[in-house]
């Protein structure tokens, strides 16, 4: 006698929950720097998850610009987007850099949310700041999340789709490519022990590349 084969459905992975409150305390800390150091006139405002908050060398990198850096915490795309009061529109940006999707993809985010998150805040823009460039970050490689790179190339290639066909007062920059060796996969001496975040010699890759597109 033939027993019936029960087959499981696996079910979809669901993304980690979003906690606003988490970052309260950073929020906070950027008012305070404010009352301390006056920010920049009109600035490039940095913003965006922990690959921008780490950019220690923001200034020194981009000397004669009145770059602002407000990366926060490992933020995702809609971090940025309930915080985009106090960490873009507060500063009457000229330019804004964004850094999002990252985090995202590894909390169990589709490519459709990250894309969906990527219109949101490009909403916001258009709605409080006509005018000011975008200029968004494609998705990093990185040793630690190598096997979601095909999903995050995924979320990068329909952003750039975007990008492609409203060009005005928007911009795509992908360090992808410079950031792999001859054999495909990331190139180690960009990453430190984390095998995430990155080594100056990554950033000077971001510097080299993201330079021609800031506005003086």
């Amino acid at each position: 006698m033939l027993l019936p084969v029960v087959v499981w459905a696996q079910a979809p992975r669901r993304a980690a929950p979003l906690n606003f409150g988490q970052w309260v305390g950073e929020i906070k800390a950027f008012t305070q720097q404010d009352s301390l150091q006056k920010p920049p006139v009109a600035p490039i405002v940095f913003t965006g998850s922990s690959s921008v908050r780490k950019w220690e060398t923001l200034q020194q990198d981009f000397a004669g610009y009145p770059v602002l850096n407000r990366g926060f915490g490992g933020s995702r795309f809609p971090d940025a987007n309930h915080y985009f009061d106090q960490l873009v529109l507060k500063y009457k940006p000229k330019q804004v850099i964004l850094y999002e999707g990252d985090n995202d993809i590894n909390a169990g985010n589709t490519v459709e949310e990250v894309y969906q998150s990527f219109l949101a805040f490009k909403s916001r823009m258009r709605r409080d700041l006509p005018g000011v460039e975008l200029v968004y970050l494609a998705i990093k490689p990185s040793p630690s999340r190598w096997k979601l790179y095909p999903q995050m190339q995924q979320a990068n290639a329909k952003i750039k789709a975007y990008i492609d066909r409203h060009p005005q007062h928007l911009r795509y920059v992908d360090f992808g490519p410079a950031m792999l060796g001859k054999n495909g996969r990331p190139r180690p001496e960009l990453y430190v022990s984390d095998s995430l975040h990155m080594t100056p010699a990554g950033y000077a890759i971001w510097t080299k590349q993201l330079q021609p597109y800031l506005k003086k």
